[in-house]
């Protein structure tokens, strides 16, 4: 199971990858966006940007707009060879559960329901996939 309970209906991914640059020894983070559906919705939701690269000790930032309605916002990371593990749950603006979430990572929510996944002093156990649910 993906959550802390079964209310998680719908999410999105990033992935986020560490490589070396050709020019030179700088590693460098690679966010990709792809879309994970875990059911049938009219309006799904919204993770954005698409695409980040930063540098190691670098920071970044993921947002979540969810499904028209959810109140509840939930962050995953799955790192490659494991199964999604729940970081941190929000509700109605309030932590609701925390998992394994990094002292570096930080997530908060709006008014609107909205959330971000903040990250600092990106490291390379940070590649991962990074799943954003509501309901």
């Amino acid at each position: 199971s993906l959550t802390p309970n079964t209310r998680a209906q719908s999410g999105e991914m990033a992935s986020l990858f560490l490589s070396k640059s050709s020019s030179g020894p700088w590693l460098l983070y690679y966010m990709a966006l792809c879309l994970l559906r875990a059911g049938t919705v009219a309006a799904g939701i919204t993770q954005s940007p698409r695409h980040i690269i930063k540098g190691r000790g670098g920071k970044a930032i993921l947002k979540c707009q969810p499904i028209s309605g959810h109140r509840s916002v939930y962050w995953y990371q799955q790192t490659l060879g494991h199964g999604p593990q729940f970081l941190i749950s929000l509700y109605e603006k309030e932590e609701e559960q925390k998992g394994n979430i990094p002292d570096r990572f930080s997530a908060k929510q709006f008014s609107d329901y909205s959330s971000e996944l903040a990250m600092s002093a990106l490291q390379l156990g940070d590649s991962a996939v990074y799943l954003c649910a509501s309901s």
